[in-house]
């Protein structure tokens, strides 16, 4: 059926051509008809046949076709919406069936998710049974006990039944055996019903422990679980982390208990920044990084047998520190709304610290899920709390955050949002599915729209958020739709101007919500939307309604009436109204601020959403005032008007009931009757307590005192003997009469004959520490038949555990000081008495503590006062205006209050010890009241209080304290400054100054300075001089307190002081002319050089500075007048250097000397300088082979004999000798080694010492290296053999020899060589032939060569050549002749 109806559909929808209505006209008159409406819709196919034919009879050819055609097409699209609107009706119709199906398909009948469980409980106790039910409808639950409905009007009081979200309870209070039975709980709806049973057996209790009467046996229950250490008020700073715990009073196991958290309600589960884990012993909430939305009240609930246990605490997020200073804080509570296709409205929270000034705008970031990188979305800040995110993908995720502006920068980013993905939110509703016998149809609305062509325009088009950047439009789809996809273009348009603008220009508008920016502030504005497919454009949707733009919304009205009430210690509750506008409130922020201080801190950072809140975290005792911001997405109002001031304190409540009521003694007629004070509240005083009696066989209770009790135990006679009684107790405080505690047992009136002592009672713990506590008890009323002996103690790490002695020897007194302890752990303690017969009954056990310092605990401590009274005292930070200090010593009433005397202001108290002695030694203890049992004690000790006597007689006859003793300074020009410093004195401080037994004042030559104020006291002495030498005391007395100074000068330390003055007059007078700014010195430079200098300074052009060297003048020094400086350079320092060296600085204004002897120790000093310099410049050995030998040398800068030199071979000394010469000049170190032999390879050392530091240089020989040495050194041994024995001419012949004619010329000269040499004598290179006037003659190592009878032609150059087989060598001689009368010439 589905299909056939798609296609009659489909075939009905066509598009509407804009000439139908011309095409009706035409047909109308071919018709001949008067009717203005044209066509019926409703005539039948036989009446439309006949008008045809009439038509066609008028008519002609082609004409008639056209107005038939015509007439055929407008016919179908004038049926078309009376076709849609019925089709439209099935859909809705098959819709509400769909719809109402699924409603039938989602309900279903009662389910207990968490079914009844069975309890055991003791007589009077109260019991809670839970369960927890699911069912669609909410079913009801109806209560029964075997079988029989519960009503509790006909028991009032006895049974409370509560529905909370789903959990029902049943809670029955003071159970009796006839409690015990079969209970069941009927869950019922519209679809079912369901039952869950459980049993509850009441046993009675065996009073033995407590001293009753009455022994009745049964089954002890299996100890019930409950919240022990519950977590406290937390503050977290946002970004760290928090942990909230708590421990359960016995081990959880599988039938005990299971654990649950909440946050403001809400179930808390695993998640990477939440870690819930949950042991036998405790249960622990870890918040990994805390933001500003985890603020808010955390609840773990424990469901146990006997119902559901439940702790709270509020955790208040702190701000972390400001991204930049003054910027405000983050944003909160970031959420995406109106999720479209490409559109997110992004909202968020405005943060409750500006920093100081306020936030003009925030910043919206976004990006993709999966990658790191954050996109800006508005450049511009936004001023609301909205903002619409545009331009988005679709089918992708995004998260988005917010930063607030302000004027002095850009905050912290908020917590990002969760992931969102952007979808076509129509999609949904567009599909319908049918359920038939055959399985289900799927049908969409394209496929019933049909082909619609030209989309129909919008409808429904508003302006959903006005920003102040944007105005949001919405609107919905046309329908029908089409099957082509649509797009939108938005227009806009000022009111009154009649002209249209597209807003959505170069913005592909896919969904039915967009953003309209870049709008004029100040105007009026409207707005339509167009359909766009591929067909076209639809007419425009009908004009919103006119938004005047640029109005920002107007932050909302301050609240009202702000009133403080007390909560506790630390907590104030405050109420207020709100502002009468309530549109769009989120919510309320507070902030506190001490009286005095004008330093507002803010209280919540997650807005709430009340009137009432509890502020937490205040100091006790001190005096705020509140005041309260409301928050809307416009932003933050202005300040409420302060609250009236209020102190922090607990309130005054009526106090809880008291417990523990115990049978201390019974006699035939009477019974003493002890009980527990009650837990709460802690602050106000208890002014008594009324008790009540019940004869169990008659079960009527009458008063048994009218006027309160005060004390805690009460005998009541008139009783008869054999009866049981019950009891119950009311306390009362100035709030009224409390509740009354539970009934005790029944106790029976007989006479105790027991010869055991009885309990004692009132068991009390102390001074709870993290490894000890204190414990208190009162003696039994009842003893036995002799005096108590002692007492044996017990304690049990939990109630349902084992008891073990704490004391193996019994104390005689009623406090005992337990440790140790295991920190963390609870524990509860009972003590019993002994006499001679035995131990008696033990007491109630106490009530549990945990072994834990709390939090700002002080302990008690002693002192000295400003009057010298020594004190003990004890600070208590929760002192409340109602509270006592209630001093004991030994644990008694302080026996002698006149010795002592007590002093309180605030939260410190004082016991001032009025005359210490031996009888104020002991324990002292301080409980305070109304603090839940805060104490301390101390033990004074005789060693103690001998050290406080001592500092009290320092306070009561005091001392002026000295902060510095007499001190002596040398001032300029030779003046001395005595001065003494003591502790800051009085405008009334009185100072004598006594100088060798007379009193001194301030005078001209000796002025005296006294600064009180830093308790300085001063002499200058202009002229120190021998009259001064003495003693120097100073008396000072500032009230009570007095003090005496003094200073002695005399013998060396008096003469030392003078000296050094009139060395100081003599440095200032010499300073008046030139003088030596530094004076003459020495130094060694990096060659070696000696540099004498000095610098002078003071000068004048005429200064002059001369230099003198034993007397002598010296002219070599250099003078810089610009620097002062003057130098005397010795290149190489001999021992002519030695001497004094003198420089003197002169001008009219007066001369100074500077003198330097470099003599003995200095000049050794400055050779020591010299060397050390000169080592370190000494570069490696090097080697040198030669003719005789080898030579191993280091070069250095300078060398001097001063620095000692040690050579050695393989470790082994070498000293100067034939084959091995040692020698140096002053540049060179060397060993000469002659003749080389294989012994003389190895390391060569050569270290060079200079005082003690030594500077060693080595070389190794080695083998190969050897070898070489060995042949070069071959090589030079030959060529100086060849050198030496070849042929020479040794000396005798001149350059140039002149001959006057006729004479004898006669040359000789001496030769040399081996073997001897060849001669020959050669002119003009040509040998000289001998004959009878030349001759040539050698004899052994002497040649003559002489000419008989010269002549002209006998000129000429002569050579002279000798030759033998090593080498040859020439004498070149020039020999000219002249002729007598000629001057000789030479050539």
């Amino acid at each position: 059926m589905a299909t056939r109806f798609h296609h009659s559909r489909a075939e009905r929808f066509d598009s509407t051509p804009r000439w139908v209505t011309s095409a009706v006209r035409t047909r109308s008159s071919a018709e001949g008809s008067s009717s203005t409406h044209g066509f019926r819709p409703e005539a039948g196919a036989g009446g439309r046949r006949r008008k045809r034919e009439e038509g066609k009879r008028v008519l002609f050819g082609n004409d008639m076709k056209k107005v038939d055609e015509i007439y055929y097409k407008a016919r179908k699209i004038l049926l078309a919406p009376s076709d849609h609107k019925a089709i439209r009706g099935k859909v809705e119709k098959r819709m509400a069936e769909e719809k109402k199906h699924r409603e039938d398909l989602d309900a279903h009948g009662p389910e207990f998710v968490v079914l009844l469980r069975p309890h055991t409980v003791w007589e009077k106790m109260n019991v809670t049974m839970s369960c927890i039910v699911q069912g669609a409808p909410s079913p009801t639950v109806t209560w029964f006990k075997d079988g029989i409905p519960i009503k509790p009007p006909d028991a009032p009081g006895k049974y409370t039944i509560e529905n909370k979200i789903g959990l029902q309870t049943l809670e029955i209070s003071r159970c009796s055996p006839l409690d015990s039975g079969r209970y069941s709980a009927l869950a019922s709806n519209t679809h079912g019903e369901a039952w869950s049973y459980a049993t509850i057996l009441v046993n009675k209790y065996q009073g033995s422990d407590a001293g009753d009467s009455i022994c009745l046996d049964s089954a002890r229950p299996e100890p019930d679980v409950d919240i022990l250490d519950g977590f406290a008020v937390s503050f977290p700073k946002e970004g760290g982390s928090l942990t909230l715990s708590c421990c359960f009073s016995t081990p959880l196991n599988g039938q005990s208990g299971e654990v649950i958290w909440l946050h403001d309600g809400a179930l808390l589960k695993e998640s990477p920044l939440v870690k819930i884990a949950t042991s036998a012993h405790d249960t622990r909430l870890t918040l990994t990084h805390v933001y500003k939305e985890d603020e808010g009240l955390y609840t773990v609930c424990l469901f146990t047998p006997t119902g559901c246990k439940e702790h709270s605490g509020y955790v208040f997020v702190r701000d972390a520190a400001a991204a930049e200073p003054g910027a405000a804080g983050s944003p909160l509570d970031v959420e995406c709304r109106d999720v479209d296709r490409d559109y997110v409205l992004v909202a968020w929270k405005p943060p409750s610290a500006d920093g100081g000034s306020a936030v003009i705008g925030y910043l919206i970031d976004r990006r993709e899920v999966g990658t790191e990188e954050w996109v800006q979305c508005n450049h511009i800040p936004e001023k609301t709390c909205k903002f619409p995110a545009l331009g988005l993908c679709e089918n992708h995720t995004y998260q988005f955050r917010v930063r607030a502006v302000n004027a002095a920068g850009i905050s912290r980013a908020s917590r990002v949002s969760e992931p969102v993905t952007v979808t076509d939110r129509t999609a949904a509703s567009r599909i319908m599915r049918i359920w038939t016998d055959r399985g289900e149809i799927v049908v969409t609305k394209d496929e019933l729209e049909g082909d619609v062509r030209v989309p129909f325009p919008p409808t429904q088009l508003r302006v959903t958020e006005v920003g102040q950047t944007f105005a949001a439009l919405g609107w919905n789809e046309p329908d029908p739709r089409g099957r082509e996809p649509l797009t939108y273009c938005v227009e806009k348009s000022v009111v009154g101007s009649e002209s249209w603008q597209q807003a959505s220009m170069g913005i592909t508008v896919s969904c039915p919500r967009f953003a309209v920016t870049e709008l004029d502030k100040g105007k009026v504005y409207t707005f339509r939307v167009k359909s766009v497919n591929k067909y076209g454009i639809s007419q425009p949707s009908a004009p919103s309604q006119g938004i005047p733009f640029g109005q920002i919304p107007a932050a909302p009205c301050c609240p009202r009436n702000v009133v403080p009430v007390r909560d506790s210690r630390t907590s104030v509750e405050l109420l207020w109204e709100g502002p009468e506008d309530e549109n769009e409130l989120i919510g309320f922020y507070i902030y506190a601020c001490q009286v005095g201080t004008n330093n507002w801190e803010i209280c919540n950072n997650k807005p709430v959403n009340t009137n009432r809140f509890t502020v937490h975290g205040l100091s006790p005792r001190k005096e705020y005032v509140f005041r309260v911001k409301s928050v809307s997405p416009a932003g933050l109002s202005d300040y409420s008007v302060e609250s009236t001031p209020i102190i922090v304190d607990n309130s005054i409540s009526l106090p809880s009931a008291p417990y523990g009521l115990t049978l201390l003694s019974s006699g035939k007629r009477e019974m003493v009757i002890a009980w527990n004070k009650p837990k709460f509240p802690m602050g106000p005083d208890i002014l008594g307590y009324y008790l009540d009696c019940c004869d169990a066989a008659v079960a009527e209770w009458h008063e048994v005192n009218i006027k309160p009790i005060t004390a805690r135990v009460y005998k009541m006679g008139n009783l008869t003997e054999g009866r049981f009684y019950e009891f119950r107790v009311f306390a009362m405080n100035w709030a009224g009469v409390g509740p009354s505690s539970a009934v005790s047992d029944q106790f029976k009136c007989e006479q105790w004959t027991t010869p055991e002592p009885g309990p004692p009672f009132h068991l009390e713990c102390t001074e709870v520490r993290n490894s000890s506590l204190h414990l208190h008890w009162q003696p039994p009323i009842y003893t036995g038949k002799d005096e108590v002996t002692g007492y044996l103690l017990e304690l049990c790490e939990t109630e349902g555990g084992e008891w073990r002695a704490i004391n193996e020897k019994p104390t005689p007194s009623t406090h005992l000081r337990v440790s140790p302890l295991d920190e963390g752990k609870t524990y509860i303690f009972r003590v019993c008495a002994l006499n001679s017969a035995g131990a008696g009954v033990p007491s109630l056990p106490s009530d549990p503590v945990c072994a834990l310092t709390r939090p700002g605990t002080t302990e008690m401590g002693t002192g000295v006062d400003e009057d010298g009274n020594v004190f003990l005292v004890f600070q208590c930070p929760e002192v409340t205006d109602t509270s006592e200090f209630i001093w004991s010593k030994d644990e008694q009433d302080i026996a002698t209050p006149e010795r002592v005397r007590v002093e309180t202001a605030g939260d410190v108290c004082k016991l001032i010890l009025v005359d210490p002695g031996d009888a104020d030694l002991g324990m002292y203890s301080v409980q305070v009241t109304g603090t839940d049992g805060l104490s301390s004690s101390h033990t004074l000790t005789n060693e103690e209080l001998q050290k406080l006597k001592e500092l009290s007689h320092r306070k009561k006859h005091p001392v002026i304290g000295v902060k510095s003793d007499w001190a002596v300074e040398l001032l300029d020009k030779g003046s001395v400054r005595l001065w003494l410093q003591v502790e800051s004195l009085s405008p009334t401080a009185h100072l004598q100054l006594i100088f060798n037994q007379k009193e001194l004042s301030s005078n001209p030559t000796h002025r005296i300075n006294f600064d009180r104020a830093s308790g300085l006291v001063e002499i200058i002495i202009q002229n120190f001089t021998e009259a001064d030498q003495g003693s120097y005391t100073a008396q000072l007395q500032d009230g009570k307190a007095t003090g005496q100074f003094t200073l002695v000068l005399i013998n060396d330390k008096f003469r030392a002081l003078l000296s050094e003055c009139d060395f100081q007059r003599n440095e200032w007078r010499r300073k008046q002319g030139p003088y030596f700014e530094k004076y003459l010195s020495w130094v060694v430079t990096d060659d070696c050089e000696t540099l004498l200098t000095c610098k002078v300074t003071n000068t004048r052009c005429q200064t002059q500075v001369t230099w003198s060297k034993d007397g002598q003048p010296l002219t070599q020094p250099t003078y810089d007048p610009n620097t002062g400086t003057s130098a005397l350079v010795i290149p190489q320092i001999t021992k002519i250097d030695e001497g004094v060296y003198k420089v003197v600085v002169s001008d009219e204004r007066g001369e100074d000397t500077s003198v330097l002897k470099i003599l003995d120790q200095v000049f050794d000093d400055i050779l020591r300088e010299i060397c050390t310099i000169a080592g370190s410049t000494a570069s490696d050995l090097k080697m040198q082979p030669t003719a005789e030998g080898i030579k191993i040398y280091s070069s250095l800068k300078y060398n001097m004999d001063y620095m000692k030199k040690s050579w050695a071979l393989n470790n082994k000394t070498l000293e100067s000798q034939d084959r091995r010469r040692i020698g140096s000049d002053n540049h060179e170190v060397w060993l000469q080694i002659f003749n080389p032999t294989e012994a003389d390879k190895g390391k060569y050392t050569l270290e060079m010492f200079v005082g003690k530091l030594t500077h060693k240089r080595e070389l190794n020989l080695s083998q190969k290296v050897f070898d070489e040495v060995i042949a070069e050194y071959q090589r030079l041994k030959q060529a100086a053999f060849a050198e030496k024995n070849r042929a020479k001419v040794a000396k005798g012949l001149p350059d140039v020899v002149n001959v006057i004619e006729n004479k004898a010329l006669y040359l000789s000269c001496t030769v040399s060589g081996d073997p001897s040499p060849e001669v020959c004598w050669l002119k003009n290179d040509k040998e000289v032939a001998a004959s009878d006037n030349c001759q040539v003659t050698v004899d052994k190592t002497s040649v003559t060569f002489s000419i008989q009878k010269v002549t002209s032609q006998d000129s000429g150059r002569y050579t002279l050549l000798v030759k033998n087989k090593h080498g040859s060598e020439s004498a070149v001689i020039t020999v000219g002749v002249y002729k007598c009368g000629e001057e000789a010439t030479n050539q």
